[in-house]
């Protein structure tokens, strides 16, 4: 095994500081990248606070992961030393069952395994994540990153990216249709960028009056306010296609009002109760309410290549390692447009 640096939080109350783990010898299907940047994902922020009560400590977050391999197995036969590569949410799985079959690696049946926070089946204790200089992933599990994008807006991708194309692919969202998209965040901000590219009339649909210059700016054709009565009702029964980016429990019912019949409101953002779902708003025109969590794998490649195609990163702010204590409180404040990304040299020097 090999010891590197990392940061990471001891408990719920603690704050990040340096630590040493220990990564694993390769075996032979193994890559091991040296990481260049990791993305901040609010889950970061969910698994330390132990707000999902599965958290294990000493944690190291961080599943938005870019870098370059410098050691491969000797039976890898994907990537060569030197690839720039990425690392998502998971890092394995049993690659046998149903879903992993159908490509759908993050519903293993037999659980898959998250890139932190999850058993550690190689050395035991549990899986370390990408707030540290290098990490150890099996092959099937890396991802090709196009040298054409601007690396540190690709890092988030591996998460905010694949969480938001994924809904939209498959509800075959195509160019003409009329799409909305609810809440502009790290989330938001990405379902807009692919909505748009894929050729949708792209609408945000927003509490906030302050958030519409930057909605436009982003390639909208036009913003809803939720708050306002009449603007709500006269886009009634219109959208084809609606992805709501929520991250909080919220009345869902104006929202449905939104959708045509036969049409789909997908959540990926509030995982946590949602109460008094009025059942006329699904029933009477036969409107479906669903949810989407990211994407395997081949689908996760496929976004990473279409944001090649279009020129698609996310709008990220900088920091070094030392100033994610402060970062976290910061996406707790929703003060970033939209992602903060870890200049990983920050904790190699």
């Amino acid at each position: 095994m090999q010891e590197v640096k990392a940061y990471g939080a001891e408990s719920k109350e603690a704050d990040f500081k340096e630590i040493t783990i220990k990564r694993r010898d390769l075996n032979e299907n193994d890559v091991k990248i040296d990481i260049l940047y990791t993305g901040v994902c609010h889950s970061d922020i969910h698994a330390k606070q132990n707000d999902w009560g599965n958290a294990k400590y000493p944690i190291v977050p961080g599943h938005e992961i870019i870098g370059r391999v410098t050691q491969v197995g000797n039976e890898v036969s994907k990537y060569k030393i030197g690839d720039l590569v990425g690392v998502g949410c998971m890092v394995d799985s049993c690659q046998t069952c149903s879903a992993c079959e159908e490509d759908m690696e993050m519903w293993c049946e037999n659980g898959s395994t998250s890139t932190y926070n999850s058993k550690d089946k190689f050395i035991g204790g549990h899986t370390l994540g990408g707030y540290s200089t290098s990490i150890v992933v099996r092959e099937e599990f890396v991802l090709s990153v196009s040298e054409k994008l601007d690396i540190k807006g690709v890092a988030p991708l591996l998460c905010a990216g694949i969480t938001t194309y994924s809904p939209l692919k498959h509800w075959n969202v195509k160019e003409g249709e009329k799409v909305g998209i609810i809440g502009l965040g790290g989330l938001g901000h990405m379902g807009i960028k692919f909505a748009v590219a894929m050729g949708a009339k792209t609408i945000m649909i927003t509490t906030s009056e302050s958030k519409a210059a930057d909605a436009r700016r982003l390639g909208v054709d036009e913003v809803i306010i939720s708050k306002d009565a009449d603007q709500m009702s006269a886009h009634a029964n219109s959208f084809d296609f609606i992805l709501n980016t929520i991250p909080v429990g919220h009345d869902v019912n104006p929202y449905l009002a939104l959708l045509k019949r036969d049409r789909t409101m997908c959540l990926v953002g509030a995982i946590e109760p949602l109460e008094n779902i009025h059942g006329a708003n699904l029933i009477l025109r036969r409107k479906n309410l669903a949810g989407s969590l990211i994407g395997g794998i081949k689908e996760t490649q496929e976004m990473l290549d279409f944001c090649a195609e279009h020129n698609i990163v996310s709008d990220v702010e900088m920091i070094d390692i030392n100033e994610i204590n402060t970062a976290f409180e910061r996406v707790q404040n929703n003060d970033v447009k939209y992602r903060f990304v870890i200049d990983m040299e920050s904790l190699k020097n």
